[in-house]
């Protein structure tokens, strides 16, 4: 049976993992890749290099996160963000780069039981000529599904 997720069990969802699917628009085309983000209260912080995402999100600011647990067709759940993305720069960027960090491997740590030294552990590795851009998505809704058998 489906059935719609409590906000709360959608916020469970979002903080006890670290890999997304982000969803936006760029040249009137849907485009949905992975992420590495962490979740904390109304918002998701990322970072990424320059290039076609950061290039969409500037133009069109509305975004989807979608974060899925699936242990079979007839098992799994998924929780739903939509917001709007925000650039950060400067010390909030700096500041917002660590708390990710420290947050994405303290959900390492206790999901699957190891610990990181570095970012490039976990996440996407960025051109070291090149400063990430940070960035947060700003939580207008959070939706989720279920489906037990």
């Amino acid at each position: 049976m489906i059935k719609s997720l409590k906000e709360k069990e959608c916020k469970r969802i979002l903080s006890q993992n670290y890999i997304g699917h982000l969803g936006y628009i760029y040249q009137d085309k849907p485009f949905v890749i992975p992420i590495t983000y962490f979740y904390k209260e109304n918002q998701i912080i990322c970072y990424s290099g320059e290039g076609h995402k950061i290039q969409a999100l500037r133009k069109q600011s509305n975004v989807a996160l979608e974060v899925s647990e699936i242990e079979s067709s007839n098992h799994w759940q998924s929780a739903i963000v939509h917001g709007f993305y925000q650039e950060l720069e400067g010390s909030n960027a700096k500041a917002q780069l660590h708390e990710f960090s420290l947050g994405v491997k303290d959900v390492i740590m206790r999901k699957e039981l190891r610990d990181l030294d570095f970012i490039s552990e976990f996440s996407a590795r960025i051109n070291t000529n090149d400063l990430p851009i940070v960035f947060v998505i700003n939580i207008n809704e959070i939706t989720g599904k279920m489906r037990r058998n």
